[in-house]
């Protein structure tokens, strides 16, 4: 069976984990599809950020990097970690990477997407996924290579490796800011409407599809996701100060931008 078949077990109607778990060597993960434009990096930004020679920002697909301090705020655990290794596969490959480019080309930052590569194929992203440097994250239209990053991830997350060392995962009622959170609890009510689909959780967040998505997604396995338990990542916003709170609604919102960031257990 091949790693997409295995996968599908973990989707959004499967299980939350596969029941064998897949132990694959690094680089064998998320191969480069041929031949690809090297570019030369002046440095590494972050764990998921490049700054190359020719003026371009990089912004890594498929993955989200602790942050370093900024704003007077502390830096998160592991951002260093996750930048110093990066500059070092970088500097392994002689300070150049292959580029295949991600569409959209562009993030709202104006930051080129791709997905980087060394000389020997081997997918950059992949690599610090499956060391537990960063989390796995998917947009759609997405890139293709979200099952084997998926696949990386489960790996580091298996065997407790960098972020996963401790738990990550928090409640719905323990969400008190905005920012990237992963969040596991109970589905306790499904709409849809002009806004999209909404699905609340058993705390003061709900989670949204907007309706230009809706078609990434299997929604009728959404509407039947009542009563389950389900796992979500991505970046909650503070619908209070948005002004977009009406009495009885959730305060936070995580809009998901891809059905790969929400995962049901059996």
């Amino acid at each position: 069976m091949g790693y997409s078949a295995l996968l599908k077990k973990a989707s959004l109607v499967g299980a939350f984990f596969v029941s064998v778990f897949l132990v694959v060597p690094v680089w064998a993960l998320c191969p480069a599809p041929g031949k690809l434009p090297q570019a030369k990096v002046e440095r590494v930004v972050d764990g998921d950020t490049l700054r190359l020679t020719d003026g371009r920002s990089v912004r890594l697909i498929g993955l989200n990097a602790p942050e370093r301090a900024r704003d007077g705020r502390p830096a998160e655990p592991f951002a260093e970690a996750a930048r110093k290794r990066l500059q070092a596969l970088v500097a392994a490959n002689d300070g150049r990477v292959g580029l295949r480019q991600g569409e959209p080309a562009r993030d709202h930052y104006g930051r080129t997407l791709a997905h980087a590569y060394d000389v020997a194929g081997r997918n950059l992203e992949a690599q610090l996924l499956a060391e537990g440097l960063a989390y796995r994250v998917a947009f759609a239209p997405d890139s293709g290579l979200v099952d084997c990053q998926q696949v990386a991830e489960r790996q580091a997350r298996s065997a407790r490796l960098g972020l996963w060392r401790q738990t990550q995962v928090v409640a719905p009622a323990a969400v008190k800011r905005g920012g990237f959170a992963l969040v596991r609890g109970r589905v306790v009510s499904v709409q849809r409407n002009r806004g999209g689909l909404w699905l609340e959780l058993d705390g003061p967040l709900v989670l949204r599809v907007a309706p230009k998505l809706l078609r990434y997604f299997d929604v009728d396995a959404l509407q039947r996701l009542d009563g389950r338990q389900v796992e979500v990542r991505g970046w909650v916003v503070d619908r209070a100060r948005q002004g977009g709170v009406k009495p009885g609604q959730a305060r936070w919102m995580l809009s998901l931008s891809h059905a790969a960031m929400l995962e049901v257990f059996p």
